[in-house]
């Protein structure tokens, strides 16, 4: 099943307007390929921002985190409402920095995605285990947990995009080969099969994302499972074009 090569840039708490403004300049003076979806995650004082400079029909704009309620008493805590009241169409959910620093359970990243969803706004569902959960050969069984606290709630994945980031690569250099991503990416399609059906699991995109750069983006080319890419800190920087087009 032919899947859309999609591409996310998450910046995490990088850039400033003048920083920002350039990275988008670069995208829209690109020639990118009409057929990747490509998705970028400002900080959120950069959200309008970010909507008001892309110029791309292949480009969306995301934010980093979304909160399980549309207002209220939440202190610092974004509505999906308001992502859309910006313009925003697209949120990452369960990325590992806010399941280990901010503590994020499975079940909270799970309310936070139906919400979003409910709400009109898809959701990139990061998922990944770390280096002692790796070298206990647990990483299928992590992933499943991850994923399962979302399926027991979400029926529906057709706006839902997978990206499984192992922990122990993220910002550290490290990065599985594409062997090692493609085994992942198989052993979570297959566990979709069991828990939302072959249907719906053959669309769903998985993409991958532990350090991934211009240099290294290619050599996922003919990997099946591999739908694209989550990118960290090459989507600062102009290779983050590369990687877009590392299909072509």
């Amino acid at each position: 099943m032919a899947r859309q090569f999609f591409v996310g840039g998450n910046f995490k708490m990088n850039g400033t307007k003048e920083s920002l403004t350039s990275i988008i300049d670069n995208l829209n003076k690109a020639e990118l390929p009409s057929n990747v979806e490509v998705v970028i995650a400002p900080p959120a004082p950069y959200l309008s921002l970010a909507v008001a400079e892309n110029k791309q029909k292949t480009v969306f704009i995301s934010s980093q985190n979304v909160f399980n309620k549309a207002s209220g008493a939440y202190t610092g805590e974004i509505s999906p409402q308001q992502l859309k009241d910006l313009g925003v169409h697209w949120t990452l959910t369960g990325h590992s920095e806010r399941r280990t620093i901010i503590k994020e359970s499975d079940e909270f990243i799970a309310e936070k995605t139906k919400f979003a969803l409910d709400s009109g706004v898809s959701v990139i569902l990061c998922i990944g285990e770390t280096l002692e959960e790796r070298q206990g050969g647990i990483t299928l069984e992590v992933t499943a947990r991850q994923l399962d606290a979302v399926s027991k709630i979400v029926s529906d994945w057709t706006n839902i995009v997978v990206a499984y980031e192992p922990v122990w690569a993220i910002g550290t250099g490290l990065a599985a080969t594409a062997q090692d991503a493609q085994d992942t990416h198989k052993g979570i399609r297959e566990h979709l099969v069991k828990t939302i059906g072959a249907e719906q699991a053959g669309k769903v995109r998985i993409l991958y994302g532990g350090s991934v750069n211009g240099k290294n983006a290619p050599d996922f080319k003919d990997k099946v499972d591999v739908d694209g890419f989550l990118v960290g800190g090459a989507s600062l920087k102009p290779e983050f074009v590369d990687i877009i087009k590392s299909r072509l």
